[in-house]
């Protein structure tokens, strides 16, 4: 078994979710609901996986909030 952290965004002009693995080339996905999106990026995941365990470019650490004043 394969877990692999996904970035989750909302498309303003289609209203689409849009996901994508940080440092997985080829890993992104959209879909009308989070359930959608998660199902897509089940498949794409699984098929890129068929060429072998990759190589991750980067590493998801976190997320933070900036304050600008």
């Amino acid at each position: 078994m394969h877990a692999y952290t996904a970035v989750i965004e909302r498309c303003p002009d289609t209203n689409l979710y849009v996901g994508h693995v940080p440092g997985f080339p080829g890993a992104h996905s959209q879909g009308v609901t989070l359930d959608e999106l998660h199902a897509n990026l089940r498949e794409v995941i699984a098929m890129l996986l068929g060429d072998g365990e990759p190589r991750l470019n980067t590493e998801f650490v976190g997320i933070q909030t900036v304050v600008v004043d």
